[in-house]
């Protein structure tokens, strides 16, 4: 019985070895692939830093441009206004003219007979030139 003891803690003690030995190869695997994760990691870093640096250097440039267009269009606000103000000043010449107009086109309306009248007498002064100089 005692012999069978012996045995049984004899596989005891070679169960326990084959499983301290495949935890032991498990375990290095696990430390392979978090040595290549942390490589990994690193180079993620390096890049990441690159990236960040770009990104930098592009928002500054872009904060130059926008304040540059930002000037530029302030010096172009005086040209839209002086462009305003010539349409303003033609439109109230047109708005001008269109009274004179207005009141040319009134005036004659209302002096219509003393026109007629002016015509006639034009036109007896012209036949007796004509006549005259027949003569």
């Amino acid at each position: 019985m005692e012999s069978l003891l012996y045995v049984a803690a004899l596989i005891a003690a070679v169960a326990f070895a084959v499983l301290v030995v495949f935890l032991a190869m498990t375990l290095k695997a696990a430390s392979k692939t978090l040595n290549n994760v942390a490589s990994t990691l690193e180079d993620l870093e390096k890049q990441m830093n690159g990236i960040t640096t770009e990104t930098t250097e592009l928002l500054k440039k872009t904060n130059k441009l926008a304040e540059d267009v930002e000037r530029k269009s302030s010096k172009l606000d005086g040209i839209f206004d002086g462009a305003k103000g010539i349409g303003e000043t033609i439109q109230e010449f047109s708005n001008s003219l269109k009274q004179i107009s207005a009141k040319i086109s009134r005036d004659a309306s209302q002096n219509q007979e003393k026109a007629s009248q002016a015509v006639k007498w034009g036109s007896a002064v012209v036949d007796f030139v004509k006549k005259s100089k027949k003569k």
